[in-house]
Formats: C-alpha cells, structure tokens, sequence
C-alpha cells in the first residue's frame, strides 16, 4: 500500500511539472511584437513633425464677367446707311470710322458755310483797309467782324452735323454681331452693333460685411470658369462698393482680370477665390489633435519614446492640416497615427512608412 501511495505522489508531481513547464511555453509563444526584455508592451504609432507650413483664409463667391469698357453703338440721327465699314467680330482702334450715314444735304451746307465764312473774311479785311484810312468809322469794322463770327458760327454747326453722321468706334475693343445693312433707316437709338474692351476683364462678387476689413485694394484673386475647367484665371481686386448692403449684409468687391487672349467673355460666371492673411505657421496633421470640450491637445513624444500630452492652442484648418498657435515647437514630434491607443507616459514603438 505505502508502495502504491508513493506511486501516486509522484505521478501527481510529474503532472503538474509538465502542466507549469507547458503554461510558460504558452504565454512565451504568446509575446507580442514590441515588448521589451522585461516583457513591457509599447504601442506602435507613427509621428509627424510640427513644421511651419503656410495657411490662408480663403473667401470664395461667384461673380459675373464684365467689359473693361463697352457700349452698344447707336446712331443720334435719322438717316439712311451710306456705308458699313466693319465685319462682325472686328477688332477696332479708338476713333476708328464704323458707319457712315447719308449726308449729302449737310456736304451741300457745308460748301455754302465755306463760302459764306470766306466772303466774310474778304468783307472785313476792305473794311479795315477803309477803317485804316479813314473812309469809315471803326463801328463798322466792329460789325462786320461779329458778322465774320457768325458765319465761323454756322460752319461749325454745319460740320457738327456731319461729324453725327459718322459713327465712329469711342474706345479700342472688338465688335459684336452687325444689326444693320446697307440702305437701312436708322433713327436715334438704333442699335448698330456692340463693342466691348476685353483685353482687362472686370468680375463684382459679394463678400460678408464681417470681412470689410480684411478685403483691401490690390489683393491677388483667382477665377475659374466652366468653360475652361482646370484654368486658373489671376487678377487682383481694384475697387469695394462705399456701401454695406442692408438686407443681404454684403459688400460688392470689383477685381480686374489680364484677358490677353480674349478667352474670358462679358456675362460669363466665375467662381472667385480670394485668400486672405496669408501667413507661415506651425501645423500639424488633423489626426494628431484631439478635442475634449472646448480644449485641444497633442501627444509629443520624448527621447525616452514615452509620450506626453500637451494642451495646445488651434487657429486655421486647411485639407489634412491644423495651424498651431500656441503649445508646441517646431521640431517637436506628436503621434499622428494610433493616437486612441496612448495614454500619458505611454511607452511607444514608432513605425516607418507603412509598417503595420
């Protein structure tokens, strides 16, 4: 029996030493990646480094595409159409002649004016040579210089009336489509054609009244149209509306665009992007800000790869960035990734690329 009874006692020691010997082998084979010799878990995260990195407040709003100048031309008289003198779609200087008019009544006038002024002038030169000797009084010198005025007078109204018989193009620019022919009637406001200066386009968007103070003269400005997608249009901005209007609470901003090749057209809309106070500030990516209320903070990592959390003050945001005012240095590295797994004093393993 005592035989048997030790038997029994080793056979339970035996067990239990394989039971011990196995539960270690386990919980070894069970080790996870990144713990230390003395079996410490760091958590894998990935850092970004606070660098400055430039941030803008950018204002956009949709305007409409005007002429630098422009003007339907029209005639001020009732005359038929003598000659057109432009095709549609001309490009046209300043004082360039576009349209004449039947005149030939105010050529007639003109000639007679002509020889009226020159048999005036004829008269005043005999009498001061009649004046100079004596023959007649200087009254009658005077006369007939008012009557040499009054033809001067009427010579000029007689090449007014021809002058409103040329039309003539105001400014340089490019016409629009012909609306009148050879022969046709025109009366004051008939519309002949357009003209219109696009070499410099105009664009008014509207802006909160909150950014008045911001918006100045001379800010750089750029413009997109669906016409030309992907194109950037540049500009700058040249004038603001003196008035704040009262039921929409904007302002109208007017910039000017360099329209060189004539792509841009009046009437096209535009979506404006105007950035304001441009400046280079400490940024760091978005997932390495974490909110609580109305504060904010960041895990920066030690020399030591524990981390640390520190309250930081935010200010702009733009796509996968945060503007750092105020909590952090430049050089300083915070956990961009795997930032829910650490805690104060977390000890981290720092992946590289696209390390798992």
């Amino acid at each position: 029996m005592r035989a048997i009874a030790a038997l029994l006692v080793l056979t339970i020691l035996a067990g239990g030493g394989l039971w011990l010997w196995s539960a270690q082998e386990h919980d070894a084979g069970n080790a996870r990646p990144g713990a230390g010799a003395a079996g410490e878990r760091r958590i894998p995260v990935r850092v970004a480094m606070v660098e400055p990195r430039r941030f803008e407040t950018v204002l956009e709003s949709l305007g409409t595409a005007q002429s630098r100048e422009s003007v339907t031309l029209t005639a001020t008289v009732t005359a038929n159409v003598a000659e057109i003198a432009f095709q549609d779609g001309d490009e046209v200087e300043a004082g360039q002649v576009l349209v004449r008019l039947a005149s030939a009544e105010e050529l007639a006038d003109r000639r007679e004016a002509r020889v009226a002024l020159m048999e005036q002038r004829r008269e005043l030169d005999r009498i001061r040579g009649l004046a100079a000797d004596g023959i007649v009084p200087q009254q009658q010198v005077d006369r007939q210089r008012s009557r040499l005025e009054e033809a001067e007078a009427r010579l000029a109204a007689m090449e007014a009336r021809l002058s409103d018989r040329v039309i003539r193009a105001p400014f340089s620019g490019v016409l629009g489509l012909r609306r009148v022919s050879n022969g046709t009637l025109v009366t004051p406001g008939t519309a002949i054609a357009a003209l219109d200066d696009i070499s410099v386009i105009k664009v008014d968007f509207t802006l909160s009244e909150r950014f008045l103070g911001a918006v100045r003269r001379g800010l750089p400005i750029e413009a997109r149209s669906v016409a030309f997608r992907g194109r950037v249009f540049e500009g700058e901005v040249t004038a603001i509306t003196t008035r704040v209007d009262v039921a929409t609470r904007t302002v109208t901003v007017r910039a000017e665009i360099d329209n060189p090749e004539g792509e841009l057209r009046p009437g096209m809309l535009l979506t404006t992007r105007l950035p304001l106070d441009p400046a280079e500030r400490l940024a760091v990516p978005e997932g390495s800000v974490v909110a609580r209320a109305d504060q904010h903070f960041a895990f920066v990592l030690t020399d030591d790869d524990t981390v640390t959390r520190r309250q930081i003050t935010i200010g702009r945001r733009q796509p996968g960035l945060v503007e750092v005012l105020d909590g952090l240095d430049e050089g300083d590295r915070v956990v961009s990734d795997g930032i829910l797994r650490v805690r104060e004093g977390t000890r981290v393993q720092v992946l590289d690329g696209d390390a798992a």
